[in-house]
């Protein structure tokens, strides 16, 4: 699953949207690439956190990687980082997890030198 990001071009914005909402197991997850930070949520990321379950809310934008639980919402907040080539980071960095039911294991975080 994708969604598009802020420098997008209108062909990706048409293929792919802002907000992906599923489920994997009994776990909703949310992707989207400008979320805001935990405490700090976007107006319309609110809006979806009021509405749904989430347990899992992926996103990007600041190519900084955080993994945060978030009390007030009960969820685990994931930002990977950054993966490309181009950008202020050094690192490529990514996140994997396990989801069995409503049970989230196994983090992993993926780190290679950019360039390598």
């Amino acid at each position: 699953r994708a969604v598009h990001g802020n420098i997008d071009d209108y062909r990706t914005r048409l293929s792919y949207p802002e907000f992906q909402l599923f489920k994997i197991e009994n776990t909703n997850v949310l992707i989207t690439h400008i979320a805001g930070t935990p405490g700090h949520y976007k107006p319309k990321v609110k809006e979806i956190l009021k509405a749904n379950t989430i347990k899992v809310l992926v996103c990007g934008h600041s190519h900084i990687l955080r993994v945060k639980y978030d009390k007030q919402w009960d969820l685990l907040y994931i930002n990977p980082g950054a993966s490309g080539n181009s950008g202020f980071h050094r690192v490529k960095t990514a996140i994997r997890l396990k989801i069995d039911g409503e049970k989230l294991f196994d983090l992993e975080v993926w780190e290679k030198k950019r360039g390598i």
